[in-house]
């Protein structure tokens, strides 16, 4: 929806509505887009941000798995004597 700055004067209220309702809401100014409304997400809590972070975690440890020796992660490339093979 577009409507220009003047118009929207009125209507303020009902197009912060629309907006909160995902309605895309451009004023324009001189027939040219000037502003869009758009709803601010709500930042969650530290509290749940820390839950959110804490299941993250978890989530990783229960997937990971022991992989092979980092001391031995080249020694596919190398043969016996050390030489590239």
């Amino acid at each position: 929806m577009q409507i220009s700055v003047t118009e929207a004067k009125g209507q303020l209220t009902e197009l912060v509505r629309r907006a909160e309702a995902g309605d895309e809401v451009v004023l324009t100014r001189h027939g040219q887009a000037a502003v869009r409304l758009v709803p601010v997400k709500v930042a969650p809590s530290p509290k749940a941000r820390r839950a959110l972070i804490d299941a993250v975690r978890a989530s990783g440890a229960a997937k990971a798995t022991a992989g092979p020796d980092a001391a031995r992660s080249q020694d596919f490339l190398y043969d016996d004597d050390g030489l590239p093979k």
